[in-house]
């Protein structure tokens, strides 16, 4: 007997428009094959901090935490209203695919940060994942996170 696989939900992830420029949003994405560990191969975790980098010298976000997995990787970013958040990840999503072969699975997660006391709680979350997981005992010695200082708004 067949059982189907669920079904995902499309879900949207157009910004109001009352929301303000420069918000910061808590985005998870997922890699396709979750078993093959696809992120930490090879120099991937380097190029993939390079291609972050290389997006908000652009102007396309802002990333304050990026945080590697071995399967998924956790953001904590801004994202101008011109372009918009759905644009910039599924842009960064097809060149990554494209140019480290990267598969990631259809969407990606998102919620709003609505004030510092949940910008830290997600930061602590995404600092601690590693831990959780078992792949290191220190939050410190895990080698693929990034943070960069708030801008100047």
């Amino acid at each position: 007997m067949n059982n189907p696989l669920p079904k995902r939900k499309t879900l949207p992830h157009a910004v109001p428009a009352w929301v303000q420029d420069g918000a910061i949003f808590f985005i998870t994405i997922n890699a396709l094959n979750r078993f093959e560990l696809p992120l930490l191969q090879d120099n991937r975790p380097a190029l993939l901090w390079d291609s972050v980098k290389w997006r908000m010298d652009k102007s396309h976000w802002w990333p304050h935490l990026f945080l590697l997995m071995p399967d998924h990787l956790h953001l904590l970013a801004s994202f101008p209203k011109m372009s918009g958040m759905q644009e910039v990840v599924r842009n960064w999503k097809h060149w990554t695919s494209d140019a480290l072969g990267i598969q990631w699975q259809r969407g990606f997660f998102d919620h709003r940060i609505r004030n510092l006391q949940e910008f830290d709680e997600k930061a602590a979350y995404i600092r601690l994942n590693p831990v959780r997981k078992k792949l290191v005992a220190s939050v410190a010695a895990w080698p693929h996170v990034w943070e960069m200082p708030f801008p100047v708004w």
